[in-house]
């Protein structure tokens, strides 16, 4: 089946077909480094990294390029606030960024460009609108002209007429139009700046994406993707200044994952409730919080809340333990059956169910459903009182196929117990053989105190490290 993605462009699902065949180029909008990134920016990075994995599952060749806007005015607030400057701030908040996401099981992209390394390719890029009259220069600022760009509003879905409604000029801002947007902002004092034709400054926001997705893709790309909010004017400004310049479709196909709430209302820092990953994976598994942010369609608003965090915990809790008991059977099984090609088929016909949600616009939702059906099927397989070698890993390796997929990692190494925690297991494996279970609860209460948790199970006392 052809991957179908629901295209924010045309509002509807289409097939994919890559401009070249068995590659796809990916440029996803990045953070603006001057905090801790929180759950609202991880969403998009999780997301996105999941449909690169899928691509790549497929067999593609993906370039994956994602930015770093390491100048605006909130990264030279921050900077002023904290005494230090601009690039220091920066690099300090990227690092921190490439902590939380590795946490979160995402890859790095292929490229991690950063506007303050392509400032003379922006400037090149902006001359060269000024020339085509998409562009003017007023009193050392540089705008875009809105109106001159045929179809502006065709990925929000908006008319020009409608978008007047709202505009208005700024204080200081000195533009012909008020829907015109700034590509070069004129320098003020004490800010950091670049040498331009027009002045001492700096670029405007939405230039620096169009300008990277170009030096690092090309002139056309085949999805562009980043949060719900960036539809407009991000998203539709760097449709029109890359459009502008090159006379070429920008992107292909546009993808927009929704916002996430706190506890049903919306995250911001006047509620108080903004909750910054860094934070958080110090209390939560950071695969927990993978494995909730892809339990719901990624273009569907998503509520984080701690009823559903827990929820979650216990469904990727679910499917570990499935997949421990058949490693563990896997250690045990001396059977040299021929009997397993009915549970073979089964495997992969969950298989194939994964890859159906997933083509459908990379329904993740539906996935670890089918990866539930796997963790059902094999509970029912390990009852059997005969099991195959090739069967379980059957089991494992579609297991590890399709974690790998979602980022997510069903097998948990566990650290060596120290003397205290073997002899307490000893001790309770003795008190158990003695039936002095009043005495064998005890160890148990006193070990997931050390959050060891034991499992009973027919092939022995087995533990692992709670989540």
């Amino acid at each position: 089946m052809t991957i179908q993605i629901f295209n924010s462009l045309s509002r509807q699902k289409e097939p994919f077909v890559p401009l070249e065949e068995g590659k796809v180029k990916i440029y996803v909008c990045g953070p603006t480094v001057y905090n801790f990134i929180h759950i609202g920016n991880a969403r998009p990075v999780i997301v996105y990294d999941t449909v690169r994995r899928y691509f790549q599952y497929k067999g593609y060749d993906v370039k994956y390029v994602s930015n770093f806007t390491d100048v605006d005015d909130k990264i030279i607030k921050a900077a002023n606030e904290m005494g230090e400057e601009v690039s220091e701030l920066t690099e300090r908040f990227i690092n921190a960024y490439f902590e939380d996401i590795t946490a979160l099981g995402c890859k790095k992209a292929d490229v991690h460009p950063r506007v303050t390394n392509h400032m003379d390719d922006i400037i090149e890029f902006i001359s060269v609108l000024i020339e085509k009259d998409y562009a003017y220069e007023s009193q050392g600022d540089v705008y875009y002209r809105t109106r001159k760009f045929d179809g502006y509003g065709k990925l929000s879905h908006q008319s020009i007429d409608d978008l007047k409604v709202g505009a208005r000029i700024e204080a200081g801002e000195k533009k012909d139009d008020p829907l015109d947007f700034a590509l070069w902002k004129a320098a003020k004092p004490g800010e950091i700046h670049w040498s331009s034709p027009w002045g001492e400054g700096r670029p405007g926001w939405h230039i620096e994406c169009s300008v990277m997705a170009r030096e690092h893709l090309g002139d056309t790309i085949d999805i562009h993707a980043g949060g719900q909010d960036l539809t407009f004017p991000h998203h539709e400004n760097e449709i029109a200044q890359s459009e502008a310049y090159t006379g070429k479709t920008f992107a292909r196909y546009w993808m927009h994952n929704g916002y996430i709430n706190i506890d049903n209302e919306k995250m911001s820092k006047s509620l108080g409730n903004f909750v910054l990953v860094h934070d958080i994976r110090q209390q939560l598994d950071p695969q927990v919080l993978r494995f909730f942010m892809l339990s719901v369609h990624y273009r569907h608003p998503i509520n984080f809340a701690q009823d559903l965090v827990e929820s979650a915990k216990s469904g990727l809790e679910r499917l570990r333990t499935a997949y421990s008991n058949v490693q563990h059977r896997l250690t045990t099984t001396t059977d040299l059956l021929d009997n397993g090609d009915e549970w073979t088929q089964k495997i992969a016909e969950v298989k194939k169910q994964f890859e159906d949600a997933m083509d459908d616009d990379f329904n993740t939702a539906n996935g670890i459903s089918a990866l539930f059906e796997l963790a059902r099927i094999a509970n029912t397989y390990l009852n059997e009182s005969n099991t195959e070698e090739r069967v379980l890993k059957a089991f494992i390796e579609t297991f590890d196929q399709l974690g790998e997929v979602l980022g997510i990692q069903f097998k948990v190494e566990n650290h060596i117990l120290d003397d205290e925690i073997e002899a307490l297991i000893e001790e309770r494996n003795n008190a158990r053989k003695n039936r002095d279970f009043a005495k064998s609860d005890e160890i148990r209460d006193k070990l997931l105190a050390m959050n060891i948790v034991l499992e009973d199970t027919r092939q022995g006392t087995r533990w692992k490290r709670g989540l």
